[in-house]
């Protein structure tokens, strides 16, 4: 069922995506792309069983497909003007209510290789409401691609009445589904609106949404928001455990191929590979993108009068850097817009986590915010000089992913340049590799003793904090710029293996102070590193 929170959390990137008028005709044009996409003719009764499509489903006829013809075409691709033709799409799809939309399911059993016990399924999604750009969604096989053919047979409307000869209308996206261990199947991932997807790990909600690709995000200029224009998915095996998916993604600047490998298991793991093409210019863009929700939580300097103590669904930013350090930011839903760069060199990894599992942090039986996934990058290969970049937008409604990060290159890309990353993704519980320091676990901020002094405490927990060698030896190496601190204390207990540091900011006149903390032993760090940046 796709959730309220999660259409409206879309919403504002998806009226960015627009179809791309005659694609299959386009890329011809540019080498290829129609042959591996397949024609509109249905294929035949007897290749449709041979392929084990469900009933109702059909499959346009095949054709040669290899990979590489993904990247010959985005290359072609981007060397044609842009244009963005409309989202043809009938009207009374076009004005579907949030209700009428989620009550558009599709029909039992008809779910792509269900049947065929091989791992995984697709369950092609309808198109509607905000979702009215398609998505030409493909399926590979022996090197053949056939083009998944909309039938409005597949799916029960509810109450709604449908136009009578709809036509093959495509979808807007789809979700990968794989066996619960009950007989019956979940969301593994989905991949719909724009560049965007979201996976979840066992026993998780949906949470954090990824980006295949953002240009200009938080720039004045505005933002670009490239957009699947067709993806092609590999037939899995049962013995391979693992589903591989083809993508070919566009926007005004950029065209880009795209190899995303999903693994299912303890955390679910997503390795990425791309190509971009650059049509112009394009100095800031972002790679591994990712976005959250966050509302409110202990350290915001704005509280709703919420019942719940915290609504968010992730903690802060982790940051390994490519020298090793271990960096922590908690975020935080400011009153204005927010942009920090954390300039690095080669970074081991990053990413949004959910550290808090504690129900009672949250208080919210509906949307259980401590199930939500914690999502981990680890850059494969050199990615140069650059910096992680955390955008922090104010908001009113948890239905707003506020909260965003990515890597973005110091080297822009040039017009007719081609560009490489690649990246494993995990979401996950816990990152796969962790600080073998002391973490921090509480960043609580409040009034402090004057009304120009703000309070903070910050508690980190670890190992390191059991049994210390010599207590007095720990200190904090506390920084304030600008600002002056004052009101330092520390408490440390080696029961609960913790250590606060509570402090006072006097800022001054100033409309921001960056904040840095580490716990020290004998002058060497056994903590990560708190960062913060304070605003009124």
């Amino acid at each position: 069922m796709v959730e309220r929170r999660e259409i409206l959390k879309i919403a504002a990137a998806g009226a960015a995506a627009a179809w791309l008028d005659g694609l299959a005709n386009r890329v011809a044009a540019a080498d290829g792309l129609a042959a591996a996409a397949g024609s509109d003719k249905p294929q035949s009764a007897a290749a449709q069983a041979a392929d084990k499509a469900p009933p109702g489903f059909t499959f346009g006829a095949p054709s040669a497909f290899d990979p590489g013809m993904v990247a010959e075409a985005a290359r072609n691709l981007s060397k044609q003007p842009f244009k963005a033709p409309p989202a043809d799409i009938p009207d009374a799809f076009k004005s579907l209510s949030y209700d009428q939309y989620v009550a558009i399911r599709r029909r039992a059993g008809s779910a792509i290789w269900s049947a065929d016990n091989i791992g995984f399924a697709l369950d092609p999604l309808h198109r509607g409401f905000i979702f009215s750009n398609p998505m030409q969604i493909n399926v590979v096989a022996e090197g053949q691609a056939r083009r998944i053919v909309y039938d409005p047979a597949l799916f029960d409307f509810g109450q709604l009445k449908p136009p009578a000869n709809l036509g093959d209308i495509g979808f807007s996206g789809f979700r990968v589904l794989a066996p619960n261990g009950d007989g019956a199947f979940s969301e593994l991932a989905t991949f719909q609106g724009a560049s965007f997807f979201r996976a979840v790990a066992r026993g998780q909600n949906a949470g954090d949404m990824a980006r295949a690709l953002s240009i200009k995000t938080a720039d004045p200029r505005g933002e670009e928001f490239p957009a699947f224009r067709a993806i092609w998915i590999e037939r899995p095996t049962l013995a391979a455990n693992a589903l591989i998916l083809h993508a070919l993604i566009d926007s005004e600047s950029v065209t880009g191929a795209y190899r995303f490998t999903l693994r299912p298991g303890e955390a679910t793991i997503i390795d990425t590979e791309c190509t971009l093409f650059a049509r112009a210019l394009v100095d800031s863009f972002g790679i591994a993108t990712m976005s959250a929700t966050h509302l409110s939580g202990w350290i915001d300097p704005r509280r709703s009068e919420d019942l719940r103590p915290n609504v968010s669904e992730v903690g802060g930013l982790q940051i390994q850097t490519g020298k090793g350090e271990w960096l922590w930011r908690p975020v935080a839903n400011r009153d204005t817009l927010q942009v920090s760069t954390f300039v690095d060199e080669n970074p081991r990894g990053f990413g949004f986590l959910q550290r808090d599992r504690n129900f009672d942090r949250y208080q919210d039986d509906d949307q259980h915010w401590e199930a939500r996934p914690s999502l981990w990058i680890e850059p494969i290969g050199e990615w140069s000089s650059g910096g992680v970049q955390l955008i922090e937008i104010p908001s009113e409604s948890e239905v707003n992913d506020n909260i965003i990060a990515f890597w973005k290159p110091k080297q822009a890309l040039a017009a007719g340049s081609e560009t490489s990353f690649a990246y494993r993704q995990f979401w996950c519980w816990n990152p796969p590799v962790r600080p073998s320091l002391a973490v921090t676990t509480q960043s609580l901020s409040g009034r402090g003793s004057s009304p120009k002094r703000h309070r903070f405490v910050v508690q980190f927990e670890g190992e390191a904090l059991r049994q210390p060698a010599n207590a007095d030896d720990i200190r904090p190496n506390l920084t304030a710029s600008p600002g002056t601190l004052s009101s330092v204390r520390t408490f440390i207990s080696a029961d609960r293996m913790s250590y606060r540091v509570s402090f006072e900011l006097d800022a001054g006149s100033e409309s921001y102070s960056e904040l840095r903390l580490v716990v020290e032993a004998a002058g060497k760090p056994i903590s990560e590193t708190w960062i913060y940046r304070w605003t009124p």
